[in-house]
């Protein structure tokens, strides 16, 4: 029998041994899909919008009642009225809002004399986004408002509008996002969490797998189906995943891209190769895990929990740069660190595949380490 007819008959195996176990149908063919779709819709909409902010106006001048209105025109905001602080603040305690804004008596008559005026924020830190979001916007219009004010003080002293609006605006900051330009939180997550899903639902199931060859002895009647060639052995029960892998990636980048409207602004076949080489990165590493583990209750508990280190030390949640030396050197050793690095370079920077050669080095070198590893552990656990 040719090595390709066996490598089928052993996909044909696995794919026999997986419709016969729950765990492992569940884990392949259904969470893929359920967690790509669930953890896709809470960011659908990508950035948050009408954030209540509560204003407290104690001016009552026509800047103040300005500022306000501009502040419930911006799309984050949604302004709250409150007669005093200590309701805003009550408000605030009772989360009916997520912060409020003091704006002071006399605010109108010191910046009209161009004296420093003060506008007191005060957020709520207990989640994540709403306090960066209001911070945002607070500033974008307190600084568009107060430009337009000093441009009237200077045109009334006299000055023409083209020198008004140099001595209002000395300095021109051009601020243009590259890549995220909304610079929302979602735009930057969905792709990385997308492949992460990718990654740990296959190493759940192929570790899984590969654990329960050892926990019902079966390894012999895999090696005999591939006539007792270890290369064999591993190609053929990790081809079916390749496979599957493969569609689920490709499915990815079509459907769920299209319905969380991500772009792919890099060569869309670069990434399509690139998605391939760290599938098959992954399959060498799940099958030497898995043949770690005596159970596959054992391989799947301890699979699920890495998903969140391994997310944690990639570099992608937080600058890679200012991680421990420590963790920089645990993170080399993950496929996931060069891939979401490589990744980001195409779906993102709108780069290829060559732009990324050190992260397909690294990924390649990755590949040929866990073969190894599964090599050495499965000859001297079966003297094969």
């Amino acid at each position: 029998m040719s090595g390709l007819k066996r490598c089928w008959t052993i996909a044909a195996r696995e794919v026999r041994t997986i419709a016969t176990d729950h765990s492992l149908l569940l884990t392949l063919l259904l969470a893929p899909l359920l967690y790509a779709f669930f953890y896709g819709s809470i960011y659908i909409d990508k950035e948050e919008v009408n954030v209540p902010l509560a204003v407290v106006d104690d001016d009552q001048s026509s800047l103040s009642r300005l500022l306000t209105e501009q502040f419930n025109n911006t799309q984050a905001i949604k302004v709250v009225g409150a007669k005093d602080v200590q309701q805003a603040q009550e408000m605030l305690n009772r989360e009916e809002v997520q912060g409020y804004i003091y704006l002071q008596k006399g605010l109108e008559e010191k910046v009209m004399a161009l004296q420093q005026a003060n506008i007191v924020l005060a957020v709520s830190v207990s989640r994540f986004l709403p306090p960066s979001d209001l911070l945002g916007a607070v500033t974008q219009v307190s600084m568009t408002v107060s430009a337009g004010v000093r441009l009237k003080y200077f045109q009334k002293k006299g000055m023409t509008e083209a020198i008004a609006m140099q001595e209002t605006n000395p300095v021109a900051l051009d601020y243009r996002p590259l890549f995220n330009e909304r610079t929302s939180y979602g735009a930057y997550l969905l792709p990385g969490l997308l492949m992460l899903i990718l990654q740990q639902t296959l190493l759940i199931g192929l570790a899984a797998s590969m654990a329960r060859e050892r926990q019902e002895r079966t390894f012999g009647e895999l090696y005999q189906l591939a006539g007792n060639r270890f290369t064999t052995a591993f190609a053929g029960k990790g081809a079916f995943y390749f496979v599957l892998y493969g569609i689920y990636a490709l499915f990815f980048l079509t459907v769920n891209f299209t319905i969380l409207k991500l772009p792919v602004r890099g060569d869309y076949f670069s990434l399509v190769l690139l998605i391939g080489l760290f599938i098959a990165t992954l399959i060498p590493m799940a099958l030497w895990l898995g043949s770690l583990f005596k159970t596959t209750l054992l391989a799947v508990q301890l699979m699920g929990f890495s998903t969140y280190p391994f997310f944690l030390i990639t570099g992608y949640a937080w600058p890679y740069e200012e991680l421990p030396f420590f963790l920089k050197a645990l993170s080399s050793l993950l496929p996931t660190t060069p891939f979401l690095q490589a990744y980001t370079t195409i779906v993102q920077q709108g780069g290829d595949l060559w732009q990324a050669i050190p992260q397909v080095v690294h990924l390649s070198a990755l590949w040929l380490a866990y073969a190894i590893l599964l090599a050495i552990n499965v000859r001297r656990r079966y003297k094969v």
